[in-house]
């Protein structure tokens, strides 16, 4: 039975972390700080990456960690593949060449012990056309609707074929960041949970009435502002302990910026609230909590 949430998610802990050069022009959520060398922002970062991983296990959600590869610097985000309840797998095209270099084949093994592979996107990088995996679709799994903002990472072309390949409703639109540009990741200003949908509603400059009619038939509504986005309140995911009670993972700075009465509504539908400090993750690679899950179906 297809459902929105899991209840067994995937890690990778990096071998190296940096300010990756090449995602930069597209990630606006990135900040490159030089005073800080690579060997110290790996240091903290895998510091950061341990106590999240910690926090999960200790929240009672089913956690697998894999280490990560040199040469890789956003490892710790594993956005390249997605897997079904049906036990099948997709794997995506990446922009970063260095990125590409993340579907390692000690990885792809690992997952093809559990999932057949059954759609590779990975050739579309030869064409310049890219779609990033569950950072890029926003998937309501249960009423089989992705939503995409498009980017340099979201191609409209692509994630057209990848919706009629497999029966999802495509519910595209158009963002506008704090500079000005695309939002790189539509899951850094929205999440889709079993019942609740959150978006930054403000970010959205075409297709908005699309999106929020699309989203209100299926969800309750929540919106978020601007600030809040550049707080990662967009950058959380919905999953499942072991006793199938749905919790909400995100960042401490992400609960930070929700306000009391938007805690009072993430408080109705979820069982409680997973976070933990990920603050030089986000600063350095541009992404949160959502980014550093996979999900195992």
């Amino acid at each position: 039975m297809t459902t929105q949430s899991t209840n067994h998610v995937l890690l990778i802990r990096p071998a190296e972390f940096y300010c990756n050069d090449q995602t930069m022009e597209t990630n606006h959520y990135q900040i490159s700080d030089d005073t800080i060398s690579r060997d110290k922002t790996l240091s903290m970062a895998i510091s950061e990456f341990d106590q999240f991983e910690k926090t999960l296990v200790q929240n009672k959600i089913k956690v697998t960690t894999l280490d990560g590869n040199v040469g890789c610097p956003d490892n710790i985000f594993p956005n390249w593949a997605v897997t079904y309840s049906d036990k099948s797998m997709h794997i995506f095209s990446m922009l970063g060449k260095n990125r590409r270099l993340e579907k390692s084949k000690d990885h792809i093994e690992f997952l093809e012990k559990t999932y057949r592979l059954d759609q590779d996107y990975t050739p579309y990088e030869n064409e310049g056309l890219f779609l990033e995996g569950t950072s890029s679709l926003v998937m309501d799994r249960i009423n089989r609707i992705a939503y995409m903002g498009i980017s340099a990472r979201s191609d409209l072309k692509l994630a057209e074929i990848w919706s009629e390949k497999n029966d999802f409703k495509l519910i595209p639109f158009e963002t506008s960041s704090h500079t000005g540009g695309p939002i790189y990741h539509s899951d850094v200003m929205m999440y889709i949970g079993t019942e609740l949908a959150v978006v930054c509603e403000d970010a959205i400059t075409s297709g908005k009435s699309n999106v929020i009619e699309s989203l209100g038939k299926t969800h309750e509504l929540m919106f978020i502002s601007h600030s809040q986005l550049l707080n990662f309140c967009g950058n959380c995911i919905e999953v499942k302990d072991d006793q199938n009670r749905l919790c909400l993972v995100m960042s401490s700075k992400a609960i930070a910026g929700y306000d009391d009465s938007q805690k009072k509504v993430l408080n109705h539908f979820y069982d409680r609230i997973i976070h933990s400090d990920l603050e030089t993750i986000e600063s350095h690679g541009g992404g949160s909590a959502r980014c550093m899950i996979m999900e195992l179906y």
